[in-house]
């Protein structure tokens, strides 16, 4: 199905009908592989053998009436989300400070560089003076903005990467998420330098470089996410068509999930920063003006792009086909490599259905809003292997520190897809294989070990499902 445009009223971005986009191609015939993970067959790393082994593929899981009514539970209840409109229009010092510290803390472990050196005394303190804390007003005007560019959330105001070992220089500690074009921030306060903003933004507290971040009226940033018509970004990542006309909206990367508003009143015949737009689709961009405010301009997605006029529906083959768009990605902690870790594997791809979850696993193992079964130190294994039997197409699979996605029981085993620094198991010869997966990868869960006494399943804290919760 070809997607059209016609003209409609224009709102702010010029905002209004309706659009359809082509399905893809179906693939071309496989390259050879061996898949190297125990028990794992290579038909096992594609969405279609999973789809066509599940009997409910096209089941909807919850409707977009459920969506809506789980994400308004997840705002009123899960206390790790932010509802930006209800901050009050004058921060207190005291907020701001408790924010502050309770993120921009020094941990006490050493820290190293990526030269493999210590982090000295006077990086310390010029990172640390950079917070600005003593600058914190009694009370200050609350500004909102919307991000440009997908941009790092960090503890500290710098780009500086530290890793807690000499060598291991893939966990950034200082690395805590990002944020995508589009999302909305209210700014809590400035560095001393002021290259960052500490900001709050629905899912996450933490600095971001200013350069990112358009200042605006509150209106405007807090509506852009819900401007209709819209497109939702459906692939891993996308981008924007490349322009040397306005190099702000040239090339973005658009990850899975991200919302634009679409602007279907451009008229035909009026290029888009130097292109027609027949071949594209053309989408209100928020940007940075020289002065920090926010203003729109227009940018085109390519027509070839994966995405979507709507979210998707929640069904077990469309959860299949979201997830393995990211087999293979490199694991990147805290969003880092403009790739993602396990928690923001989970989140991106639940909200290509438009469903919100809060983003690290600790929130997201223990949401009140999602139907949650706990497990403690007292459950039997016996107990545990009967939820593990039981787990459904989409369910999230808790262990300290990591989630794992279920995609269902095949030759003997429960298989996940999964974001993954690690991975280890014993193989066929009973040898310990500590394989290093560092990225989207497919496993047996219960194969998989935590140590070379505990299992992945012995540690299972948490299943989270997506379904109308169980009263």
């Amino acid at each position: 199905m070809a997607r059209h445009y016609g003209l409609t009223a224009l709102v702010l971005l010029a905002v209004g009908s309706t659009s359809v986009w082509a399905a893809p191609p179906p693939p071309g015939p496989s390259l050879p592989h061996y898949a190297g993970v125990t028990d794992l067959q290579d038909a096992f790393l594609s969405p279609s053998t999973w789809i066509q082994v599940t009997a409910d593929r096209d089941r909807v899981i919850l409707d977009s009436a459920a969506i809506e009514a789980q994400n308004a539970r997840m705002r009123a209840e899960d206390k790790s989300l932010h509802d930006l409109r209800a901050l009050p229009a004058q921060l207190p010092r005291a907020d701001v400070v408790r924010e502050l510290k309770a993120l921009s803390t020094w941990p006490d472990k050493q820290l190293y560089g990526v030269d493999g050196q210590l982090i000295t005394a006077a990086q310390r303190t010029a990172i640390e003076a950079n917070l600005a804390a003593g600058a914190i007003a009694d009370h200050r005007e609350l500004r909102y903005g919307l991000v440009t560019h997908r941009a790092a959330l960090r503890t500290f105001p710098t780009m500086l990467r530290v890793f807690s070992r000499q060598g291991d220089t893939d966990i950034d500690r200082f690395q805590e998420s990002a944020l995508f074009p589009g999302d909305a921030v209210a700014v809590l306060h400035e560095s001393a330098d002021g290259e960052w903003l500490f900001v709050t933004s629905e899912r996450y507290t933490a600095w971001i470089e200013s350069r990112f971040v358009g200042i605006g009226a509150t209106d405007k940033v807090l509506n852009f996410g819900s401007m209709k018509p819209f497109l939702v970004v459906t692939g891993a990542t996308e981008y924007t068509v490349f322009t040397p006309e306005e190099p702000r909206v040239s090339r973005l990367q658009l990850d899975m999930g991200v919302r634009l508003p679409v602007i279907d009143t451009w008229p035909a015949q009026q290029p888009v920063n130097g292109q027609h737009k027949h071949a594209g689709i053309v989408v209100g961009m928020p940007v940075r003006e020289a002065d920090g405010s926010l203003a729109f301009k227009p940018a085109l997605i390519p027509r070839s792009a994966d995405v979507s006029a709507d979210y998707l529906e929640l069904t077990p083959r469309n959860l299949y086909l979201q997830a393995f768009k990211f087999l293979g990605e490199r694991y990147g902690w805290g969003h880092s490599y403009d790739t993602r870790d396990c928690s923001g594997f989970v989140s991106e791809v639940y909200r290509s259905f438009g469903i919100l979850m809060p983003r690290n696993t600790s929130a997201q193992a223990v949401s009140p809003a999602l139907d949650r079964i706990a497990f403690s130190a007292k459950d039997s294994k016996a107990k545990r292997m009967e939820a593990v039997k039981n787990l459904q197409p989409g369910d999230l699979v808790y262990i300290p520190g990591h989630v794992m996605m279920t995609l269902g029981h095949l030759n003997g085993h429960t298989w996940m897809i999964h974001d993954t620094a690690g991975g280890s198991w014993f193989g066929p010869d009973g040898r310990w294989v500590d394989a290093h997966l560092n990225g989207v990868s497919v496993t047996p869960l219960e194969l998989m070990m935590a140590s070379e006494t505990v299992s992945y399943i012995d540690r299972i804290t948490n299943i989270q499902r997506m379904r109308t919760k169980t009263p």
